[in-house]
């Protein structure tokens, strides 16, 4: 298996772009431009590390954009795209690898298939550039007047990542050094080396202008996902005087039985809300076969839970539990209980509901032989 290593160039200014902030910084949804970059190259498996090249005045911007990410450490770029892609090209140099890509940090919507169909070329030994088709009519103008019509046939935007053997791509930066051609693929045309185009995708545009940052805006809520998870938990009663219900102590003449605290409608929320990330249940990360969950607060298990959906880039949106049990009475603890599942989650109150109801004295809460709860969660990713 051929060792692919990714280069993200990030050191620009953007001048064009405007703001207070370089572009690759901008917040994009619920992170910035550069985050969604890292993470789609990140996430390939043919990928054996990611290199992000980075001005040495954002070094703050950088570590904050991607933290909790497994990165190679970032390289400093150069005074040009093209001495900051030769940063790059060097500081990964020691790691041997076969094949390069080459992206532009402004760039966070560049698809698995793109990806695919770079390194899939590339492996043939030639450079490669997704690029789309020019569709539009092309005018030549002189003088603020239109001179000429422009054949579009043989004429194509191009795209990063930009694919090449790293063999055939680093001498061509070290020979063409201090010369300023406008991307990788130039250098390669240059010292005579072949590229030839894969299929880009009209999503994976570069942000350049605040009209383009409106269009990734559009194009991030459009991917937005919401996820829902149900979970149901049971626990029977024993001896003692209280039971705990959301996380909040509620007098009565027994107990409930369990490993933990029992409290079985946190329990039910700590699954609805893994079930929504598929994540597993509750005994996958705390089996009760594990001394150290002896007698533990059930609200643990439900801040793991929400902790993994923000580790996912996500957010939990609502939660709604029922209890369900003759005795005791839940309605007069009801607002109690929405506030401490509020808290725990870091939600507003009103995105947590917690109802009670019976089952009419039938089956074993209908006995009065313990309390079942069942909840919903909806996540947003």
């Amino acid at each position: 298996m051929k060792s692919i290593y990714a280069i993200i160039v990030a050191a620009g200014r953007g001048s064009r772009f405007g703001g207070d902030l370089p572009k690759q910084y901008t917040p994009l949804g619920k992170a910035v431009v550069l985050t969604h970059t890292v993470r789609a190259f990140l996430s390939h498996p043919k990928i054996a590390g990611v290199r992000v090249l980075i001005h040495p005045d954002d070094r703050v911007l950088y570590e904050s954009a991607v933290e909790g990410l497994e990165l190679l450490a970032p390289a400093f770029g150069g005074k040009s795209r093209q001495e900051s892609v030769f940063n790059g090209l060097q500081s990964v140099a020691g790691f041997n690898p076969d094949l390069v890509l080459i992206h532009d940090a402004a760039r966070p919507f560049v698809s698995v298939d793109v990806i695919d169909r770079v390194i899939e070329a590339t492996t043939s030994g030639v450079g490669v550039i997704p690029a789309l088709p020019v569709t539009d009519t092309l005018k030549r103008e002189v003088e603020g007047y239109c001179a000429d019509t422009v054949d579009r046939t043989s004429l194509w935007r191009a795209q990063t990542p930009q694919g090449f053997v790293f063999q055939d791509i680093y001498p061509a930066h070290q020979q063409l050094s201090g010369k300023e051609l406008t991307d990788d693929a130039a250098l390669m045309e240059a010292v005579g080396k072949s590229v030839r185009f894969v299929m880009g995708h009209e999503d994976n545009f570069k942000i350049t202008t605040q009209d383009d940052l409106v269009q990734a805006q559009r194009i991030m809520a459009e991917m937005t996902e919401f996820r829902t998870g149900s979970g149901f938990d049971v626990h029977r009663f024993c001896e003692g005087d209280h039971v705990t219900l959301c996380g909040v102590d509620v007098p009565h003449s027994e107990g409930l039985a369990g490993h933990s605290d029992a409290d079985v409608a946190l329990h039910a929320l700590t699954d609805a809300v893994l079930g929504a990330i598929a994540a597993g249940d509750i005994g996958t990360h705390f089996p009760p076969t594990d001394p150290q969950w002896k007698g533990a607060s059930s609200d643990r298990f439900l801040t793991h839970a929400c902790k993994l959906v923000r580790e996912k880039g996500g957010q939990v949106i609502n939660l709604d539990v029922t209890i369900i049990c003759e005795r005791p009475k839940v309605g007069p603890y009801r607002d109690d209980m929405r506030k401490r599942v509020a808290d725990i989650c870091g939600l507003d109150l009103d995105r947590v509901s917690v109802k009670g109801t019976t089952t009419e004295k039938l089956g074993f809460t209908g006995r009065s032989e313990g309390i079942a709860a069942q909840a919903v969660a909806t996540v947003k990713l």
